[in-house]
């Protein structure tokens, strides 16, 4: 039995939100993609204990959800402070705030691929 979609992405940020790595096998299938780049599992946890590192108050706030089985669609706004650079840019803890809208497609309750940009323009008009 399939679960609802929404549901699952809430307690998937929930995850995320609590650097609860072991338990991103409960929401991310081995085999995810992202960005058209197939990167499996362990490539998408790294990736985002990256950018925990990277951005050490990093907090995923859902503005924006909508779910379609098996796709899920959302806004998450984050007010942060990168290090060093973010985007290429030089952010040096500088406080940004910015939107990524991100596409998700599920399989067996799980994510198998990714589709994400994050709003540089935004963050590009705050540091100047």
């Amino acid at each position: 039995m399939t679960k609802d979609l929404s549901d699952v992405y809430r307690s998937y940020i929930a995850c995320l939100n609590r650097r609860d790595w072991p338990g991103l096998e409960q929401f991310v299938d081995a085999d995810v993609s992202h960005n058209g780049r197939q990167i499996g599992l362990s490539g998408y946890r790294a990736m985002l204990e990256k950018d925990f590192h990277d951005i050490p108050d990093l907090h995923f706030e859902i503005e924006l959800l909508v779910s379609d089985a098996p796709y899920v669609a959302s806004r998450l706004g984050f007010d942060c402070s990168p290090k060093g650079r973010f985007l290429g840019l030089d952010i040096n803890g500088k406080h940004v705030s910015f939107a990524e809208n991100v596409f998700y497609q599920f399989r067996q309750d799980r994510i198998v691929r990714v589709w994400s940009v994050i709003d540089k323009a935004a963050v590009e008009a705050q540091i100047k």
